[in-house]
């Protein structure tokens, strides 16, 4: 049991990490932090141009103060080109570009990335995984890979 903690914990931080563009309060709770939903902006480590925000419900109360809530599999993803884009040689066909805990250990929100070459379309895909049985919640959002400016 402790190899499988020490392994949870050490993959905690192995992709890019949000930036909190700000919470709204979905219901107050007298005791400790509210019920939020809260939007997150990211970058695609791997292709310059596109940004992608997600909102995530975030569990408040005495647990989801402390960090032992679970969070609800409730998200929407909109994923967006924002510069130039520039498609590395070698893009892996499916490869987790976000990723973030919804409690403490066996829950995780994730953001994979594929190309659809045939269309030229980055397809980027949102699922909830849950360790052990599974969660199917999921959202979807695609960026034509298009010229960016004058002369391109």
């Amino acid at each position: 049991m402790k190899k499988l903690l020490l392994l949870a914990l050490a993959g905690l931080s192995l992709h890019a990490a949000g930036e909190e563009i700000g919470c709204v309060t979905t219901a107050w709770k007298l005791i400790g932090a509210n019920h939020r939903v809260c939007v997150y902006a990211f970058d695609d480590p791997k292709v310059p141009g596109v940004t992608c925000h997600i909102s995530q419900a975030k569990t408040g109360g005495i647990k989801g103060s402390v960090g032992l809530a679970e969070d609800p599999s409730q998200f929407s993803l909109a994923c967006r080109q924002v510069g130039p884009i520039s498609l590395p040689a070698k893009l892996p066909k499916d490869e987790i570009v976000f990723s973030e805990d919804t409690s403490l250990l066996f829950k995780e929100t994730s953001i994979h990335r594929s190309l659809d070459a045939k269309r030229q379309v980055l397809v980027y895909l949102a699922i909830s995984r849950k360790l052990i049985e599974g969660a199917p919640a999921n959202a979807i959002s695609t960026v034509p890979v298009q010229p960016w400016g004058k002369g391109e």
